[in-house]
């Protein structure tokens, strides 16, 4: 529910129902605020909708895939260099294709020379012309990545160190196209920086029309563990009108529906916790209307969305492209799996895609009456 509309009903409130308490109208907005269904320009996401975060080499395609599978509301591409698309980069050009059923689905970009990131933008959004398939239906920036050779040379998170350079690529793009723009970003560049409530103002003030925050620093990178806190304060701004969406070791339903509850995000994004464990998504909205846990997925049916994701993989990159990246999917869908260790070499040295099949297979039939491990991310949990 945009501002607008939350005055409106602010303001009919007052004047329908006088006998109401200033505090008590108070009450009903924020909690109207809080409990109504997040929207991103046009794109409605239901309540409490799950995100899933770009990451470099993880959310291509075929992983995108079996995440929308378990309920995925909104998924991005991975981050694409401005200076790649614009330079017509083979590898850049190809990450702008989606696909009708990842809808809606946000093309990221990163970078720090204004014009390239304005060019850039203007290419995701015209993404379906240029590489074909569905296109964009937001752009999204990252102002959030910490690796030291995007950081460093002043592009992701490095932008921390440059708000006002920040802020004015945001409204060049916002200014630029049409569609939304929305930024992923983190707590500041250190601990004596952590400028995010007065930066998402700004932000929120030059065009953008969702934020999400990452509870770290960028020299913390993933060290630690992400504050919520500052999450919760912009949150709580009753200048900010815009979505707010979370970020930072949502790895279970219990700290999802913390995460919700505490400090009244719009939406989650979930990162490093889908890694080996897109059934996640699954697992958090089930919590999140009953209460309850949903068992561990069994071996078997591990074994057949293995299937399923590498199929995908070799649909959308051939089979030599798509098995040497689903090697670092599939080992991980099988973590914790006793007197696996040869097993799991097969998984990420075979080159035969009849031979990964027939070991899959082989994996269900050897393991699949064992009671099913616990779901292992990068975590270790």
């Amino acid at each position: 529910m945009d501002y607008f509309r939350f005055s409106y009903l602010f303001r009919t409130t007052v004047f329908f129902f006088p006998s109401v308490s200033f505090r008590d109208t108070i009450r009903i907005f924020l909690f109207l605020r809080i409990f109504a269904p997040m929207k991103i320009g046009n794109i409605d996401l239901g309540e409490k909708p799950l995100f899933l975060a770009p990451m470099e080499d993880v959310t291509d395609a075929s992983f995108r895939f079996v995440c929308k599978e378990f309920g995925a509301d909104m998924m991005y591409t991975e981050f694409i260099s401005s200076d790649g698309l614009i330079r017509d980069a083979k590898k850049s050009l190809d990450k702008l294709v989606t696909y009708d059923y990842e809808a809606p689905i946000g093309i990221q970009i990163y970078g720090n020379i204004p014009e390239a990131m304005v060019d850039a933008a203007k290419m995701a959004e015209n993404a379906a012309e240029i590489a074909g398939g569905h296109g964009a239906d937001l752009v999204d920036i990252n102002f959030g990545c910490p690796v030291s050779k995007i950081a460093r040379r002043g592009a992701g998170s490095g932008m921390m160190r440059e708000p006002d350079k920040m802020v004015e690529i945001t409204r060049m793009v916002a200014d630029t196209v049409k569609l939304p723009v929305t930024v992923k970003t983190r707590l500041g560049w250190d601990e004596n920086s952590k400028i995010i409530v007065e930066l998402a103002e700004r932000l929120q003030d030059v065009g953008i029309q969702a934020l999400t925050i990452h509870g770290r620093t960028r020299c913390q990178m993933y060290t630690g563990e992400a504050d919520w806190t500052l999450i919760g304060k912009v949150k709580e701004n009753p200048r900010m009108h815009i979505p707010i969406i979370g970020n930072g070791d949502i790895n279970s339903p219990q700290k999802a529906a913390e995460a919700f509850d505490r400090y009244g995000v719009d939406g989650i994004m979930i990162g490093r916790a889908t890694y080996g464990h897109p059934w996640i998504f699954k697992e958090i909205k089930h919590y999140l209307q009953t209460g309850e846990l949903l068992p561990q997925m069994s071996v078997c049916d591990r074994v057949e969305l293995a299937k399923r994701h590498l199929a995908k993989s070799l649909e959308f990159k051939g089979d030599r492209v798509g098995i040497l990246e689903m090697r670092r999917h599939l080992s991980c869908y099988f973590k914790g799996l006793p007197d696996f260790k040869e097993t799991r070499l097969k998984l990420v040295t075979l080159n035969d895609p009849q031979e990964l099949y027939a070991t899959l297979d082989y994996i269900a039939d050897r393991w699949g009456d064992a009671d099913p491990p616990a779901a292992v991310s990068i975590y270790g949990q």
